[in-house]
Formats: structure tokens, sequence, C-alpha cells
């Protein structure tokens, strides 16, 4: 994939942006919040779309995409806000019966211990045994905590690029949230957007979005583990700074229940703390400069 999808690649995002504003749009999100529950009609409308199985073969019943193409689908997924175990059930789609469908929803325990959704899945991948409820901070992510996951390897590359693409698209979001707040939004007789410290703000956001777009689109076609460690640590500041700009925007107007803001701002905490955090991607980052150096 460039740096610019394909007129294809396009048309893909935009389906997917569609049915997820018609199926997860504003109320239904509030709705979400209001009443946590996976929405087991909305996981299989995705599944029939073909959300979980767009790198599986065509031959095994998939669509027969790649990596950027899911990239592109995780991005809208986290610009949506979309909830659930999205990583873990797409990547389980050739080995879980139902997982490629939406009929099964299957979580994993992660590099860290953390299990998202236990309840709610099907399938769990991963030794759970003696998982305690955490209080996730995010409303949309009920979270478990393994005590001694010794199981558990390192993360699946994958599933950490996935996650920088639904970072990548809560960056995306919450810059344009920003604008369009400090366009609308007057004070003194004129957009609060005049003001050289918003326009800062503002400005801000948007290179860190687009920086950490460049680095999750090269890490999806070059599939590196370098790479991959670059994006991940690139989209995880860019969504969680990008966040916390949008909400000073904002005001306290951020942070009601009405405002969608402080939801992204707490769904990007939860993300950076998946597969033990960004330090493994920080250690797998320095090993290879290190290495490249020598």
């Amino acid at each position: 994939m460039r740096l610019h999808p394909t007129d294809d690649q396009r048309s893909l995002r935009d389906s997917l942006r569609r049915l997820l504003a018609r199926r997860f749009g504003a109320v239904a999100l509030r709705a979400a919040v209001a009443g946590p529950g996976l929405d087991r009609a909305l996981w299989r409308e995705l599944g029939a779309a073909g959300f979980f199985a767009l790198r599986l073969p065509e031959a095994d019943g998939g669509v027969g995409l790649g990596l950027p193409e899911a990239v592109l689908a995780f991005e809208e997924a986290g610009r949506a806000l979309l909830p659930g175990p999205l990583a873990a059930t797409c990547l389980a789609a050739g080995t879980v019966s139902g997982a490629a469908t939406g009929e099964t929803v299957v979580t994993a325990v992660d590099g860290g211990g953390l299990v998202e959704w236990l309840d709610a899945s099907d399938t769990v991948l991963g030794d759970a045994s003696g998982a305690v409820p955490l209080r996730s901070v995010d409303p949309l992510t009920p979270l478990h905590r393994v005590p001694a996951p010794a199981s558990v390897g390192p993360p699946d590359p994958v599933a950490v690029l996935l996650t920088a693409a639904e970072q990548l698209g809560t960056a995306a979001r919450v810059c344009e949230l920003a604008v369009q707040h400090a366009r609308a939004r007057k004070q003194f007789g004129q957009p609060i957007g005049a003001f050289q410290a918003v326009k800062h703000l503002c400005a801000d956001m948007l290179v860190r979005t687009e920086t950490a777009r460049a680095a999750v689109y090269a890490a999806a076609v070059t599939a590196g583990p370098a790479d991959i460690a670059a994006a991940r640590l690139l989209a995880d500041e860019a969504a969680g700074r990008g966040s916390r700009d949008c909400l000073q925007v904002h005001g306290g107007m951020g942070f009601t229940w009405e405002s969608e803001v402080h939801l992204h701002l707490k769904r990007a905490w939860v993300r950076s703390h998946r597969a033990g955090g960004v330090t493994e991607s920080e250690e797998l980052l320095a090993a290879d400069l290190v290495a490249g150096a020598g």
C-alpha cells in the first residue's frame, strides 16, 4: 500500500465507514456506553461484510486480501470507537470455527496478561484461568487480568499493527473533532480557532496523525518487526496526545457523556496497555537500531 490507498482500498474503507456510520453511529455509541455489552448482531454483520476474513484466503472462504487492507479496516474501527476483541477474532478467522463470519467472538490473553471482553467471548486463546476483573477506564472495554500469564509468548506482530491502526483511527477522528469545534465555538466574538494557542494544538495533532499514518501504512507493506514497533509507538502517541489536546480544545464539554472525545482518550489508554504496553516495542526498536549501528 502506498501512502495514499489505491482506488480499491479506498472503496473498501469507504464501504466500512458507511456500515459503521449506519450501525454504530452516535446514538448507538451512547447506548453502548449506557448498557455495556457486545452487539452480536453488529458482530455478525461485520462478519458478513468480510471484516474478520479480510486476510483469509478465498479458498478457505475469506476475502483474500492482505495486511494493508486489514490496516485500513481497523483504522476505520478505531475511528468509530467500535468495541469488542476485534484483533483476536480477526487473527482467529482461519483457525476458530465461526470467527470469520462473526458467529464466534474470540478474545485472547495478551502479553501483559490482560483479556478484553472475557465474559462476552465464546473462545479464549491462551490460559485465562484465575483471571480477575479489572475496573476499566474505558466503559466500552471490560477487562480481566491473568495473575501469572507464564505461558504467554511475545505479542503477535500483526495484532500489534492492527492495534496501531486502531490508534491511528482515533488520532484522525479527534483531530477532526478538534478542528470542527474550533471553527464552530466562538469566544470574544470570533471562532476559538482564530487564537494562536488553539491553532498550534490542532496543527500538532495533524502532524502527529500524518506521521503515524505514514509509519502504520509502511509497516503494513513491509511487515517488519522494527517497522511495526515504530508504527505502534507513533500511533500510541498520536492517539493519546491527540485525544488530550482535543479535550483541551473542547474544554469541559469534552468530558460530558454526550461527547465522544473523552471516550477516545480512554480507549487510547486501554489500547496502549495491550501486549504488555509499549515497552516491548521500545526494546525491539532499540535493539534494531543498535544492530543497524553496529
